[in-house]
């Protein structure tokens, strides 16, 4: 240990340089060879085209699969294979591949903890963190992004979809596989809450919550934010068709990574970049696609803010309204139906999708897509392709399940149930409106006529744990059936808009939760579902009316499914009924609540992140950071 070597020999060979090169080009390039050959790259090859790979991996794995280091979750856990696989396609191709890193979050690891303030302001900083790595390898030809879960794919979109004048790629992690016995990822984070309510043994829980990962790779098993934003990856054109929600490693997993290393070199060599890729009609795509899987409310955040990353216009609500209420939901996975995302990929993923969207007319054909076909030729070839009809006979023949009911088309999904997916609800407690996923409400307590109408008492909380608390209480002091919980100073001024999944999941799976409302200026995961609310504005530190609701008000909540219409407002109180216009008059006469305040755990980076976004469009502009507009903030 302590014999010491303090010289080396250096690599053998030469550098590729030219007296041209050393004439006209940067140190900075002339030290990268140096640096390069130092690395142990065969000196001879180090003139190939550049190609860097961006990937967001955690942990240690050891060459078996063995963890020697955990990673925060599984979706950043094997996708150090996907970048190997690329680099080996990279080197086959004669180029020369580079590697960097910037891991994420798990926001299911995070639920319910001073980690989740720090969740959304962490795909801002991360997409940060990725342009610079992309702008300090100057001399690369392309970009191949890999990612897979709820702020770390988002962020990689957000990187390359700046990367205007470049080619680029993205690479989806793909999905974990279901438990053969047991629950999902997401109906087990609330076996805390049934255990409370002794709807589950000790033992129960303990076994539930071990297995609830089938394999050890990929994004969770149901179309929450992370899948949802693999899906809107692949409708925008950055990624190559059925890409996807592939199951974690597998053979059609790494074969992907392969194919889609070749395909970045492909566009490089005919100049093919990223503002070709991504464009408006690329965005309205991927809205399209998006209400047609009935995904996550959180890409409502994130598709505005790639597309201001793209330089382009970032969709409103009323953009969001007017594509909701001509797109039908065909998608019936987890958690809005009761298959997981893995036979979504079985069924054909987002091409299958695309077909149905077509024969509708709400396609536009004529986007570009990282496979260096326009969308129109690429549904042409899915449609007759040995891989979709291979795919479908084998989720029959795996699962016993026909591809017709994961993926439906419009006539068999209205006849299924399946409604459109979201829903802005407005009125006197949410002015500039509010955000529910309208298709995922249970359709037990919906009306005859497709409106879901509910009117209770207010439960109002400041802080998450007291209402989590109150859920958990089977007493008198408790939540019950026919509440209206109402949680606020949580939207990003307060907390960082973090996500309240552990209420909205303990909500789902309890005999009486289907009977509650939620109302919140927080965000929700993607695997949320019932009469939850989110997105509230203004929020309540932002002098927002939901800031004056008091204990025992009488708040009326209206969502009628078909029309996608919706008002949440305050009707009543002590005892006394009014209209939804006096509401508003009773709520302005009302000084805010005493205990408004943001959450005394919220760090300074997120408070400084709340300032900017805020100054930068706010919750409907995508919490961006729009330099323009901060700057002349700081100005005034």
């Amino acid at each position: 240990m302590l014999d010491v070597q303090t010289v080396g020999a250096g690599p053998s060979g030469r550098l590729p340089l030219t007296a041209e090169m050393l004439l006209e080009r940067p140190s900075g390039d002339i030290f990268g060879l140096t640096q390069n050959a130092g690395m142990g790259w065969d000196p001879r090859e180090l003139g190939r085209p550049q190609f860097l790979m961006l990937g967001t991996n955690g942990g240690i794995r050891g060459p078996d699969g063995r963890p020697i280091a955990l990673g925060y979750h599984t979706g950043h856990w094997e996708i150090g294979l996907l970048m190997q696989a690329a680099a080996e396609e990279f080197r086959a191709q004669e180029c020369l591949p580079f590697a960097a890193f910037c891991s994420d979050p798990c926001d299911g690891r995070t639920q319910g903890t001073v980690g989740m303030m720090d969740s959304l302001a962490y795909r801002n900083d991360a997409a940060m963190v990725l342009r610079r790595l992309v702008r300090s390898l100057p001399t690369r030809k392309g970009v191949l992004g890999v990612a897979t879960c709820d702020k770390g794919l988002p962020a990689m979109m957000m990187t390359l979809a700046a990367m205007r004048a470049l080619p680029v790629v993205l690479v989806p992690g793909g999905v974990t596989l279901p438990p053969r016995d047991g629950e999902d990822a997401g109906k087990v984070q609330s076996i805390g809450a049934r255990f409370a309510h002794g709807e589950l043994t000790l033992e129960q829980a303990q076994d539930l919550g071990c297995r609830a990962c089938g394999s050890p790779g990929g994004g969770c098993q149901f179309l929450g934010t992370a899948a949802t934003s693999q899906v809107i990856g692949e409708a925008l054109g950055l990624s190559l068709p059925h890409s996807a929600l592939a199951p974690s490693g597998q053979p059609i997993w790494t074969d992907m990574a392969r194919r889609s290393a070749r395909a970045l070199v492909s566009l490089a060599a005919r100049g093919v970049t990223a503002s070709a890729i991504v464009t408006d009609a690329a965005i309205r795509n991927a809205m399209v696609v998006h209400a047609a899987f009935g995904g996550s409310t959180n890409l409502l955040l994130h598709t505005p803010a790639i597309a201001h990353a793209a330089g382009l216009r970032r969709p409103t609500v009323e953009d969001w309204i007017a594509v909701n209420r001509r797109v039908p939901r065909l998608v019936d996975t987890l958690p809005n139906g009761p298959h997981p995302t893995v036979r979504a990929f079985l069924a054909g993923g987002v091409p299958e999708v695309m077909l149905h969207l077509r024969r509708l007319g709400l396609l536009e054909e004529s986007a570009l897509t990282v496979s260096g076909e326009t969308l129109g030729r690429v549904l042409d070839w899915w449609e007759t392709s040995e891989r979709r009809h291979g795919l479908r006979e084998r989720l029959r023949l795996a699962d016993g399940v026909a591809p017709e009911d994961v993926i439906m088309d419009p006539d068999r999904a209205r006849s299924r149930g399946l409604t459109s997916t979201v829903t802005f609800p407005r009125g006197n407690l949410a002015p500039e409106g509010s955000v529910i996923k309208s298709t995922a409400i249970d359709p037990s307590v919906v009306d005859a006529d497709g409106v879901y109408r509910k009117t209770g008492p207010a439960r109002v909380f400041v802080r998450e744990k007291d209402a989590i608390a109150a859920i958990k209480n089977p007493g008198a002091a408790g939540i019950k059936a026919g509440d209206v919980l109402v949680l606020i100073c949580r939207g990003p001024i307060g907390a960082g808009m973090e996500e309240i999944y552990q209420i909205t999941a303990a909500l789902k799976h309890l005999s009486f939760g289907k009977h509650v409302a939620v109302i919140t200026d927080a965000r929700f995961s993607g695997v949320s579902t019932g009469a939850c609310i989110g997105h509230v504005g203004p929020e309540a530190l932002a002098g927002g009316p939901i800031g004056r609701v008091r204990d025992g008000d009488t708040i009326r909540v209206v969502v009628d499914r078909n029309r996608l219409e919706g008002s949440i407002d305050l009707v009543g109180e002590g005892g006394r009924e009014f209209s939804a216009d006096e509401g508003a008059r009773v709520l302005a006469a009302r000084p805010p609540r005493p205990d408004l305040s943001a959450d005394p755990d919220i760090a300074d980076d997120t408070r400084l992140w709340a300032a900017l976004q805020q100054a930068g469009g706010g919750t409907w502009g995508g919490c961006v950071y729009d330099v323009d507009a901060i700057v002349g903030a700081l100005r005034r």
